[in-house]
């Protein structure tokens, strides 16, 4: 377990205004008397628990709700970096690309009031489910390059997008706003809005299949399943690694992708062998499409300054998907940079659960339209950084800049590295089974003793 993320159990954050729902949701579950002539004691435990959830809620809207409108301030002056694309804020036709771009990604949160989880009685991950929310939008981005023609973007976005940068121009008001509802369906729609419509049907596929329901492949209660095979509970501290092997057997698992695979890397490295084995099928069908998760811990308690250049680098590359990562008691989605600062999403906005079986089901609630940035300095050392190639030509063009991005400096052992031939036992469990791992650089090799690890990283 990471030491800098498990002091504490992960706080969540909810916006202010979410405050008093917070307490009335409180109030109707708590308050009245008990009509079902059950077992006294199992409904205060179960009471005790909800109360406890929902007072964590509160707290957590007091402690970090203020913190989601806050603006980051973007220079003008240098590129925004992110997912493989550049964009010059000082033009305005390249700062309304970005945010449409941003407010496209998928966005996954914490959520209130969805049906109990697995073995227990929660019915909120806020407070500890943060890596696996993080983990969730790695995969939406995955799956939207998978699925989505190159350079989509939310048809929606072109209306919901604001102003929260802080830069000296600011682009015109367009006095536009989006609101789902009846009113919305008489206007004329354009020829654009009427080819969109396929894609925002893919969309809107995608979202469900992360809502927080049993039935749901990649949402909080499958993945919650899929983590008691590696002794995890709901409620438990999830690090990057185990949350890149239970998106493995989540997609595995899945009859909506039979195209798509998760490989994920062993001690830092990348078995060429084996990825071939997961992607090849017999002719005349093509590869398997695939996701490649690559959990490494870049230092101690804090990250090594040697590779804030390769992080950035690799977010520069079109093949990234991101990276599962955060700052201390913070796990957060990584999408880009600005100079020496990270460009973020947050899954601790705590918010109710959307009833995606509804038709036309409101999907404001799984797009951010703020921007936000910290540190790279701040960055924890554990994280899993996410790649996607589409076949077989794309994966070898992913190793080549991949490989580039790794040695960008000659001064440090590679984040992690490609290897010729198939791991040492394909089917070990998704720990390493003993304390010393080698990592190779070159033709040099040197003895790393992880046993004094607390997470399921490699030390570099």
């Amino acid at each position: 377990m990471n030491p800098s993320y498990s002091s504490a159990r992960c706080e969540g954050q909810s916006h202010a205004d979410n405050l008093m729902d917070d307490w009335l949701f409180l109030s109707s579950e708590s308050a009245g008397p008990q009509v079902l002539e059950v077992s006294r004691d199992d409904q205060e435990a179960e009471e005790r628990s909800r109360l406890r959830s929902k007072l964590v809620s509160a707290w957590n809207s007091v402690r970090y709700g203020w913190s989601l409108k806050q603006k980051s301030r973007f220079s003008k002056s240098s590129p925004v970096i992110m997912l493989g694309k550049s964009y010059e804020l000082k033009d305005q036709g390249e700062r309304e690309r970005f945010r449409r771009t941003f407010v496209s990604l998928l966005w996954l949160t914490y959520r209130r009031g969805f049906p109990p989880l697995p073995s227990c009685s929660l019915t909120t991950d806020s407070g500890w489910g943060c890596v696996l929310r993080t983990g969730q939008m790695l995969l939406a981005q995955g799956l939207l390059l998978h699925l989505m023609p190159p350079g989509w973007t939310w048809s929606v976005s072109h209306h919901v997008v604001m102003d929260d940068m802080e830069l000296e121009i600011r682009p015109a008001d367009s006095g536009q706003s989006f609101k789902e509802g009846p009113n919305k369906r008489g206007r004329k729609l354009s020829l654009g809005s009427l080819l969109d419509r396929p894609m925002e049907a893919t969309h809107r596929r995608v979202v469900s299949w992360f809502a927080d329901q049993p039935t749901a492949p990649f949402g909080i209660h499958q993945l919650v399943e899929l983590g008691r095979s590696s002794g995890k509970k709901a409620g438990d501290w999830y690090g990057p690694s185990i949350a890149a092997h239970i998106l493995q057997k989540a997609v595995a698992a899945s009859a909506d992708l039979p195209n798509l695979v998760v490989y994920v890397a062993q001690d830092c490295t990348i078995y060429l062998e084996d990825v071939k084995r997961l992607c090849e099928r017999p002719l005349p069908q093509s590869w398997k499409s695939v996701i490649i998760l690559v959990p490494v811990r870049l230092g101690g308690q804090d990250l090594n300054p040697a590779y804030i250049t390769c992080v950035k680098k690799l977010l520069t590359l079109q093949c990234c998907i991101g990276i599962i990562g955060g700052k201390p008691k913070h796990s957060l989605f990584f999408v880009g940079f600005q100079d020496d600062h990270l460009l973020y999403l947050d899954p601790h906005y705590c918010q109710s659960t959307v009833d995606i079986t509804k038709e036309n089901f409101p999907l404001e609630s799984f797009h951010c339209k703020y921007p936000r940035k910290m540190a790279v300095s701040r960055m924890d050392p554990s994280c899993t950084i996410g790649f996607y190639a589409r076949g077989q030509k794309d994966f070898e063009s992913l190793c080549t800049v991949v490989n580039e991005a790794l040695f960008t400096s000659a001064e440090t052992y590679p984040m992690f590295i490609f290897a010729e031939g198939h791991s040492q036992d394909e089917e070990q469990s998704n720990t390493p089974i003993n304390n010393i791992t080698y990592i190779q650089r070159n033709n040099e090799r040197r003895r790393v003793n992880t046993s004094n690890s607390m997470d399921e990283f490699v030390l570099l």
